[in-house]
Order: structure tokens, then sequence, then C-alpha cells
């Protein structure tokens, strides 16, 4: 894969794990300085693809090189940058207002609600119950040997953990009981489709379009599968899921995959042709591919004489450009209503970001921000 960046949001409690309480009236250094370099960065936080037009910031021979085009690299940085100085003002500030509420300080608010209740809660009874039912199903205390050889860290890891779930839950109740509303608007990008058929998954009426720039012979594409078949099975037709191809230059078997999936796709095949490639990607040369559509019950001969004359290789390479065109540098990427998510990231990533979309679109209908 060319680039795996992280994109995914750092957690928003306002009291971190091993870290000082912010103070809502006097914030971080490192907080102040990300607002202002969110400040010094103003950019309208709706960023579509690059274009030609704006300041040229680097001339290389005749080639140029504008802010727009820049800023499309680095837009989800630069929300990433602003919604966690934003969570952090916006958590520092309801820290603030219930400790004053309760004659206390924030220091003293949160030891009472969160640091003292997970001590309370993680005691050596509950964390030797703990060890004595998974020391058998997790390597590190299987490997310890006995509850007494690591009881004083099982019981600060155990604890850590309380913290950081007790910390979340009073966050979201202070934001709740507060009525915050985040206006920050994440960055979207429109996708254009093209006039090619692309394969679906989901009613085209579904409130949330998901769109998937993947290779069939990716490692992170095949990892992100439990997670893209978590949300199918999840959300059904509240979702449609639609696949791009972007085969890597540098995966030789990945564009013969990509035109058998689609080769497969023209007898109504792809999604179980699809499965059979992520399931062993060992098998992606052209006698494995045909094998594949002959096992799935296709018709061997309309498949190969697809196959072998790269029916769909021009339909591929329009993916490719619109990928490039939208800055995709690596794969799986996916457009989530327009919203980026790059990488094999957890499930979790998927269903807090759907999630927030179909809140958004709840008695608006289908939303077309992600499709030309």
């Amino acid at each position: 894969m060319l680039k795996q960046p992280n994109h995914t949001r750092a957690a928003s409690a306002a009291v971190r794990p091993g870290g000082s309480i912010a103070m809502a009236a006097s914030l971080t250094a490192s907080i102040t300085a990300a607002a202002a370099l969110v400040i010094a960065f103003a950019a309208p936080a709706r960023v579509m693809a690059a274009a030609d037009s704006g300041p040229v910031l680097a001339e290389i021979g005749n080639h140029k090189i504008t802010q727009p085009e820049v800023d499309a690299k680095i837009r989800i940085k630069l929300y990433d940058a602003r919604k966690e100085a934003l969570d952090q003002m916006v958590d520092d500030y309801l820290l603030q207002q219930a400790a004053r509420k309760d004659k206390i300080s924030v220091a003293d608010y949160v030891k009472r609600e969160v640091t003292d209740k997970a001590a309370a809660s993680v005691t050596d009874a509950t964390a030797k119950k703990f060890y004595d039912e998974n020391k058998d199903k997790i390597p590190a205390l299987k490997s310890a040997g006995s509850y007494d050889k690591i009881k004083d860290r099982l019981i600060a890891a155990l604890r850590q953990r309380e913290v950081q779930q007790d910390q979340e839950e009073l966050m979201a109740r202070l934001r709740k009981d507060g009525n915050a509303k985040i206006l920050l608007e994440p960055p979207r990008i429109s996708v254009n489709l093209g006039e090619s058929s692309h394969p679906t998954l989901g009613s085209k009426d579904a409130a949330v379009k998901v769109i998937e720039f993947a290779d069939f012979q990716c490692p992170f594409c095949k990892r992100s599968e439990d997670a893209v078949k978590a949300i199918r099975e999840k959300y059904g037709d509240r979702i449609e899921l639609v696949f791009m191809d972007f085969p890597l230059s540098f995966h030789p078997n990945a564009m013969p995959a990509a035109n058998a999936a689609r080769c497969a796709n023209a007898q109504g095949k792809f999604w179980p042709y699809h499965d059979a490639l992520f399931a062993d990607q060992s098998k992606l040369d052209p006698a494995s591919l045909k094998a594949i559509a002959k096992k799935l019950g296709l018709d061997s001969a309309k498949f190969d004489a697809c196959f072998e004359k790269n029916q769909y290789s021009a339909a591929i390479q329009k993916d490719l450009e619109e990928g490039r065109r939208l800055n995709v540098s690596g794969t799986p990427t996916f457009f989530i209503d327009g919203r980026e998510l790059v990488g094999a990231q957890p499930t979790d990533s998927f269903t807090s970001m759907i999630d927030e979309e179909l809140a958004k679109n709840s008695g608006r209908g289908r939303k077309t921000a992600s499709a030309d």
C-alpha cells in the first residue's frame, strides 16, 4: 500500500490517562497552540477535490502547485486538528461549569466522578475474578504465571480501562445535559461515479452512501473486510455500498483480479466472487481466477472470453483516474457520504461515522453529497 494514514479521531475526554487535568479557564499550552494553528489555517470546512484556481504556492518549470491542491491534501489533518482542539475546549468548559455548580475544583470533581469510582469498582477481588476467567484466553495472563505475580499490574490496567470508560460516560452526560452542539462540518469529497455501472449492495435510496476504493491484492483491503461485512449486517438497506476499483501498480495480480471481478459482475455474481478473492489472496493468477468463476457456477465460456479480452480495463482505468483526482493514494479508501476514511479501520470507526450521518439525514431524505 502506498500510504496508510490513520484518520481516527482522538478521544474527546478532557482527562487523558496518565495526564493532568486541563482547566477550562486556562487551556494547556498545547491546546492553545493547536487552536492558534487552526485559526491561522482558517480554511473552508467543506473542501472539495484539488482545483486549478487559487494562489500558486510553488512552481517547478511550467508546473504549478496551487493552494487548493495543497488544502485538498491536508483536508483531513486540518479537520482533525480543529476537531481535537474544539473537543478539548468544549469538555474543559463543561467540566468547569459542573465543578462550579458543586462548588469544588475541577480536579476534585474529576477525582470524585472518575478516579475514585474506578478505584472502587476494581478491587483485588474483581481483578482476581478477571484473572481466573481470562488466564487461558489472554496470552499476557497465561504467560505471567500466578495471579500474585501480576496482581499489581493487572489492577492498575483494569483501573486504567475503567477510568477511560468513566471519562467517556461523564463527558457524554455533560454534553447532553449542557446541550452541547458541535457545528464543525467535516470535509466532504464529491465522488464522480461516472456512467459505468458499479457493483453495489443495499438500496439506492439508502440514507448513507459508502464508496470503497479497493485492490484485490491489497492485504489492508482483506483486513478491512470484517468491518465492511459488519456494517453490511448492522445497517442493511440503510446504507448503500459502492465498490470502485483502485488496483495499485505494484500489485501485479490486482488489475487481472479487478477485470475478473467485473466479468463476474456481468453474470450477477460480483459479491460472491469478491468474497472469494479476499478469502485467499494467494490465488489471483489467471488459472485460479477462472477456477473461482467455475466453482461459483458462472458460465465459464462467457467468463473466460470476457477475462481474456480485458473487457473492463477501460472502466477500471476510469475508477483509477477518479481516485487520483480525489488524492486517493492507498487502499482501502472509503468515502462515507463524502467523508474520507482511510485504511483498515476498526468497525467502530465506520459505525460512529455512519451513525452521525444517519442522525443528520433523519427525516431529510437521501443525501447526494458524495456522488455527482
